[in-house]
């Protein structure tokens, strides 16, 4: 088989990827080891920007998502400092006197993904090849050769945009990116049904709890009275400290005083499951010769909301649109790529910085307490984590010293 691009990955960022491709017109190979549907470990939050990327990619995709029974409709966040105050942030004021447009969603990976899967098979332009695990990539001067173990399958493409996730053994082996503690989050991941005093909006919580900084405990709501329930830690921290993550998250459910009013008669389905998340902490090379990364294989979940479908979207569609501009040139080599890296960058960079220094900041439990007993009063500072969602300019505040210093003290 032969193509221009070939996609390793069929997740969020891979199936867009070649839903981008499919808009311009050009034919692609898509292939993931699973068949779809299949489950993935997430937290199942989707930002805003998961249904504004797909509306740009073709409006009618974003329309199907909106109308989607699988996902439950949420409006903001709720986070709860180490002193128990909390403060509901929604995605966007004013949002109770017109909810026809939602914008953010929680919803199973299992559905979203096959969800983008069945968008993949409505466009002849991409060959979709489930159940093959590609595991041999060989570089020549006619393009990548890539096969499978058996060398069944084999490919000849002269763009890979690689999408296969966290464990990419291509990000690894190839590219030359390794996972580093300091930039890498550990969590679990369960399903529990019954938990009470869930936001009538479906805000996201976090919590951030004493016994578990600097990591947090989530909630996440979802249809039919289910909410995903996790806990995340910088893996450096986990391990100097020793955490058990899921004995924690355990233990917490059990004994903590408001968790274990909440989660009294609730009901666990199904297993609890670990997995990692690489992130956006550290500015990486992205590309090489005939090829990009994307999404999780490329380390670009946000480090302090955890997100990283919305960015594996974004990342995808500005690789397909690279490829374009490849084909056209015929121009496939390390230095044309480069364009990839700084768009990606340029377009997802100022926001990933802004979220690691307000990472930092969950080390300062006094301040956290500080910022939600104020904001819990202060409808200015309110609006303004309002709109942090959505205006990077404002995030900057948010991660300044000075900021914090003015609140404090010139009240």
């Amino acid at each position: 088989m032969e193509t221009k691009v070939c996609i390793i990955g069929a997740g969020p960022g891979g199936a867009t990827a070649a839903l981008q491709l499919a808009n311009s017109g050009i034919e692609c190979i898509l292939v993931d080891k699973a068949t779809f549907p299949r489950d993935k470990v997430c937290g199942d939050g989707l930002s805003g920007k998961v249904l504004t990327l797909l509306e740009r990619i073709d409006p009618e995709i974003g329309k199907r998502l909106q109308a989607a029974l699988f996902k439950a409709d949420s409006w903001g966040v709720k986070f709860v400092a180490p002193n128990r105050i909390g403060m509901d942030i929604p995605y966007k004021l004013g949002y109770q006197t017109d909810k026809s447009n939602p914008r953010g969603f929680v919803c199973k990976r299992i559905d979203f993904d096959n969800f983008l899967v069945e968008e993949v098979k409505r466009r002849k332009e991409i060959t979709l090849l489930e159940g093959v695990n590609i595991d041999k990539y060989m570089l020549e001067k006619d393009g990548y050769h890539i096969s499978d173990k058996e060398n069944k399958i084999k490919i000849k493409a002269d763009i890979l945009i690689v999408a296969n996730g966290a464990h990419s053994s291509f990000t690894k082996d190839v590219a030359g990116i390794k996972m580093e503690p300091q930039h890498y989050v550990a969590g679990i991941r369960a399903y529990y049904k019954g938990i009470t005093d869930l936001h009538p909006d479906n805000f996201i919580e976090l919590h951030f709890l004493k016994n578990m900084l600097p990591g947090y405990i989530w909630i996440f709501p979802l249809p039919n009275g289910e909410a995903n329930v996790g806990v995340g830690m910088l893996s450096n921290n986990a391990r100097n400290k020793k955490v058990n993550l899921k004995q924690l998250m355990l233990d917490t459910i059990a004994n903590d005083p408001v968790m274990k009013e909440r989660f009294k008669d609730a009901t666990l389905a199904g297993s609890i499951d670990g997995y990692g998340l690489p992130l956006g902490s550290k500015k990486r090379k992205l590309h090489g010769n005939r090829f990009m990364l994307v999404g999780d294989a490329a380390f670009l979940i946000d480090p302090f909301t955890g997100e990283g479908i919305g960015n594996a979207l974004y990342s995808a569609r500005i690789a397909a649109q690279q490829a374009i501009a490849a084909i056209e040139a015929n121009d496939f080599s390390d230095t044309f790529f480069e364009k990839y890296d700084n768009e990606v960058y340029r377009i997802l960079g100022p926001e990933l910085q802004m979220s690691t220094k307000l990472q930092k900041l969950i080390k300062y439990p006094w301040l956290f307490n500080t910022l939600m007993k104020m904001g819990s009063r202060n409808q200015q500072l309110k609006e303004l984590m309002s709109c942090m969602f959505h205006e990077v300019d404002l995030r900057k505040k948010l991660s300044q010293p000075m900021f914090y210093f003015k609140l404090l003290f010139n009240r």
